[in-house]
């Protein structure tokens, strides 16, 4: 889990890698609304660089990446020794069962399609953080914008 505090407990430390620009700040709002830490990567390059470097309790990954896909990119997190274990939730504009089934192939937690519920959303990202942490500790989507 890591630093940093919320009442005396840890914020979620959450990788958003999303190249929609709007996408990205509404999913970044929501979670810092939800109190947590979040992180833009607009790239999948800029994602792994980020991923290489950093903790973090969850990884939001788009499938279509400009620069990769995101299949490819979850399978190299999945394989570096620092992000192997980190959760990763998928979210796109795909609802193919297919494209579903090829995420939890490769050890995604949830698969999110667009568009979504903002509040639906944040709490289901906070549902996967708080099930890797073994705790209740996050806050809840109370005060998260819709």
């Amino acid at each position: 889990m890591n630093e940093g505090q919320n009442n005396g407990t840890a914020k979620a430390k959450i990788l958003i890698v999303e190249d929609d620009e709007h996408v990205a700040m509404m999913m970044a709002d929501l979670l810092t609304h939800a109190d947590c830490e979040a992180e833009i990567a607009p790239t999948a390059k800029r994602g792994f660089e980020l991923a290489e470097g950093n903790d973090f309790d969850l990884i939001t990954l788009d499938v279509d990446l400009p620069d990769a896909n995101g299949f490819e990119i979850c399978s190299r997190l999945k394989s570096h020794p620092r992000s192997r274990d980190t959760s990763v939730v998928f979210i796109s504009g795909r609802s193919h069962e297919a494209d579903q089934q090829r995420a939890f192939a490769l050890s995604a937690v949830d698969y999110i399609t667009k568009p979504f519920d903002a509040l639906n959303f944040a709490r289901r990202i906070l549902s996967h953080v708080k099930t890797k942490s073994g705790s209740g500790a996050f806050p809840t989507t109370e005060g998260a914008a819709a």
